[in-house]
């Protein structure tokens, strides 16, 4: 069962995307990465939404995202949260361990 949380950074000014810039040059974003049960660490840009940013944070497990959570990593998040005033939205999904059900697939083109 992982875990999957989509946070939806929001500001004014492009902030949004001033966070992500900082988050990736001062190594954050790649700390993160690195952490024990981490499974997708990953900044999407809405195309009809300047001002937001869609983070996709995907965890084996909710003990590994409790152990992120406590990380001096999460720290240095919540700092660059305030210096760039985000607010945020915030939606968490769970694995469905059965996987894509056999009519849903018909839908999905693999890659070649």
């Amino acid at each position: 069962m992982s875990i999957t949380i989509h946070i939806y950074y929001s500001s004014t000014n492009h902030q949004a995307r001033a966070f992500v810039k900082e988050m990736l040059s001062s190594g954050i974003a790649e700390r993160i990465r690195l952490s024990n049960g981490n499974l997708q660490y990953d900044y999407f840009y809405p195309t009809d939404d300047e001002e937001t940013v869609l983070l996709v944070d995907r965890w084996e497990n909710q003990e590994a995202l409790d152990q992120h959570h406590d990380s001096p990593c999460m720290q240095d998040i919540l700092r660059l949260r305030d210096k760039y005033n985000l607010s945020m939205k915030v939606e968490r999904y769970i694995s469905d361990e059965r996987g894509i059900p056999k009519k849903d697939q018909s839908f999905i083109k693999e890659q070649i």
